[in-house]
C-alpha cells in the first residue's frame, strides 16, 4: 500500500507542562520531516533546560501511524518506562511527521514503573491532544500547455483542482507549470483535456512539500 500524499502534521512547536508526585514533565513537540531533523529537536530542547534530569524522545517520520521510521528512548529511565510509552502515544495519535521530548525534573519521589509510563505517555497525548495542526502535501509540478482559445477554461480548473500556478509563458500555445496535490493530477488531466477537446498536453512529476 502506498503512502498517502496528505496527512495531518504538528502547525509548529507545541509544548505542556504537568506535575507528578513533585517532578516536573515539560512535554514538547514539533515537526519532524526527516530523522536527522527528529535528532536535531532533541538536541535542541535538551540544550534548552540543561539542569533537567531527563530528556526522553520518541519520533515518527511519515504518516500518522507508519512504522517505517521511528526512534525513541529513555534516556536514563528504566527501560520501557518512556521511549515506548512516548512512541505508543505518538503512533496513535493521528499527527504524522512529529517528534516529542519529554523533559522530566525529578521531585524526590519515586512514581514506578507505571507511574512513569502514565506520566511519559500521558503527556505526548496531552501535547498532540492540543497541538495545532497543518498538513502534509506531496505535490507534483505539472506542466500545462494549451491553445489561447482554452486560456480561459483552464484557468478556471487550477483551483478547482488546487493548483497554483509557478510560471506562464505565451509563444505559438500557452505553457503553464503549477503545483498541484499528487492526488489532484489526474483530476487536472482530465479536466485539461475536456477543455481543449483532447488538444491541451498536461505532463507531470513528483515533488515533496508542504
Amino acid at each position: 500500500m502506498s503512502a498517502p500524499d496528505r496527512y495531518p502534521v504538528p502547525a509548529g512547536r507545541h509544548r505542556v507542562e504537568a506535575e507528578v508526585k513533585h517532578s516536573r514533565f515539560v512535554t514538547t513537540v514539533t515537526r519532524a520531516g526527516s530523522v536527522d531533523e527528529a535528532v536535531a529537536f532533541v538536541r535542541e530542547v535538551s540544550d534548552e533546560f540543561p539542569d533537567a534530569t531527563h530528556h526522553c524522545w520518541a519520533y515518527v517520520v511519515g504518516p500518522p501511524g507508519d512504522t517505517a521510521r521511528v526512534g525513541m528512548s529513555d534516556a536514563g529511565e528504566p527501560h520501557g518506562t518512556a521511549g515506548r510509552p512516548m512512541l505508543s502515544a505518538l503512533l496513535h495519535g493521528g499527527l504524522g511527521d512529529v517528534v516529542a521530548v519529554v523533559t522530566r525534573y525529578y521531585g524526590g519521589s519515586k512514581l514506578g514503573t507505571g507511574g512513569l509510563v502514565r506520566a511519559y505517555g500521558g503527556g505526548v497525548q496531552a501535547a498532540l491532544a492540543s497541538c495545532p495542526r497543518g498538513e502534509h502535501v506531496e505535490l507534483a509540478t505539472v506542466s500545462v500547455t494549451v491553445a489561447y482559445a482554452a486560456v480561459s477554461a483552464v484557468q478556471q480548473l487550477f483551483p478547482v483542482c488546487e493548483a497554483e500556478v509557478r510560471s506562464e509563458q505565451y509563444g505559438e500555445d500557452v505553457h503553464y507549470v503549477v503545483s498541484v496535490p499528487v492526488s489532484r493530477v489526474e483530476q487536472l488531466r482530465a479536466a485539461v483535456l475536456d477543455a481543449t477537446r483532447g488538444k491541451g498536453t498536461v505532463a507531470a512529476s513528483t515533488e515533496d512539500a508542504s
